[in-house]
C-alpha cells in the first residue's frame, strides 16, 4: 500500500542532511556545521514551496558538493593519479526509480548528473567511467575536470599520494540527504568522491542502490563512510527492511551501524521513515548533520550527545 496522501491530508515535510562522518577537527568543525545546516536549509525550501522530496534532497547535496569543505564534487580527493573521479546516487521512494553516476571526471554535481537518468527514461539506472563523462557533454553538465580539483586537494596528493585507497575514521566523508514531502514521498540522495588516493576506477557504497542509499515506500536512507563495509551488508536497504518489521527510524540507524561495527568497518547513517519520523547513528568520532522536523524545528550537530536545536519556526 503507498503512503501518499490525498491533496486534503498533506505530510508534513522533514530532511535531514550529513556531511560525512569522520574525527572532523575542531578547526573545521563550524565549517562542517554551517555547510549542512546551509544544504538542509535549501532543501527544506524546497519542500515547504510544494516540490517534491527528489527534488529536496537533490537541491541538498548539490549544495554541498559545490561547499569545497566536504568530499564532494569540489573538493573531493584525489585519486592515485591525482584526479578527481566522483560518485552519485538519487533514488525516488514512490517509484523506485533511481540513477546512479560512478567514476565521472568531468562533472562538478553528479548528483544533479544521476536525476537526469531519472528523467531520461530511455537510459540505464547507471552508468560509469567514459560513459559517465560522455552523457555529462551530453546534458550540458560537464565541466574542465582541473575546476574540481582545489589546491588543498592537490597538495594532500602531492605529499601522501603514495598512500592508497586509505579510509580511517580520519578521512573525509560523503555527504547525503533524505526527506519526505507533503505528498508523503520519500527520496534519497549521496554523492562522494570516494577514499583518499583510490584506486583508478574504484566505486564505493554511494552509487551502488541499496548500499550507499535507498528509498521505497516505508524509508528513504543515506549511508557515509568505509564503503565496502556498507556493501557487504547493504546498509540502506537494511535500513528500510528494517523499518519494514517495525524498528523506529533512530533504532534502525542504530541496529544498521551496529552490523558495521561487528565487521570492523565504520561510519554512519540517516533515515526518514514514511511517517516523516528521523533517526541517525554513527560510530565514528563525529558526525556533521543537519535536520528539520515535521514541527519545523532545526537541529544540527557534529558530536554524537550534543545538538544544537533553534527556535520552532514561524
Amino acid at each position: 500500500m503507498s503512503h501518499v496522501n490525498s491533496l486534503q491530508e498533506l505530510f508534513k515535510p522533514a530532511i535531514i542532511v550529513h556531511g560525512g562522518a569522520w574525527s572532523i577537527p575542531d578547526s573545521l568543525r563550524e565549517d562542517h556545521i554551517n555547510g549542512v545546516i546551509n544544504a538542509v536549509k535549501i532543501g527544506y525550501q524546497y519542500l515547504i514551496d510544494g516540490k517534491s522530496a527528489l527534488a529536496a534532497v537533490e537541491g541538498a547535496v548539490m549544495c554541498m558538493e559545490d561547499n569545497p569543505v566536504f568530499d564532494a564534487g569540489v573538493g573531493s580527493f584525489l585519486n592515485e593519479k591525482g584526479y578527481s573521479e566522483l560518485d552519485a546516487l538519487i533514488m525516488d521512494g514512490s517509484t523506485l526509480e533511481a540513477g546512479a553516476i560512478g567514476a565521472v571526471m568531468n562533472c562538478k554535481n553528479p548528483i544533479k548528473l544521476a536525476r537526469k537518468l531519472i528523467e531520461k527514461s530511455s537510459y540505464p539506472m547507471m552508468i560509469v567511467g567514459r560513459g559517465a563523462d560522455l552523457f555529462a557533454e551530453e546534458t550540458g553538465l560537464n565541466c574542465d575536470p582541473n575546476d574540481i580539483v582545489i589546491p588543498r586537494e592537490y597538495e594532500r596528493w602531492k605529499n601522501e599520494g603514495g598512500k592508497r585507497d586509505i579510509f580511517s575514521p580520519t578521512s573525509k566523508g560523503t555527504v547525503g540527504a533524505v526527506a519526505i514531502d507533503e505528498m508523503g514521498k520519500l527520496a534519497s540522495a549521496t554523492s562522494t568522491g570516494g577514499s583518499p588516493f583510490k584506486k583508478i576506477g574504484r566505486l564505493g557504497d554511494t552509487s551502488l542502490i541499496g548500499c550507499g542509499g535507498y528509498a521505497n515506500e516505508y524509508a528513504a536512507a543515506s549511508s557515509t563512510g568505509h564503503g565496502e563495509s556498507f556493501m557487504k551488508i547493504v546498509a540502506a536497504r537494511l535500513a528500510s527492511e528494517l523499518i519494514e518489521t517495525g524498528y523506529s527510524a533512530s533504532n534502525a540507524a542504530k541496529e544498521v551501524i551496529q552490523k558495521i561495527a561487528k565487521i570492523k568497518g565504520f561510519g554512519g547513517i540517516i533515515i526518514v521513515d514514511s511517517k516523516g519520523n528521523i533517526g541517525y547513528h554513527f560510530n565514528t568520532v563525529r558526525m556533521a548533520r543537519a535536520l528539520i522536523t515535521q514541527d519545523g524545528k532545526l537541529i544540527s550537530g557534529i558530536d554524537p550527545y550534543l545538538n544544537k536545536i533553534s527556535k520552532k519556526k514561524k
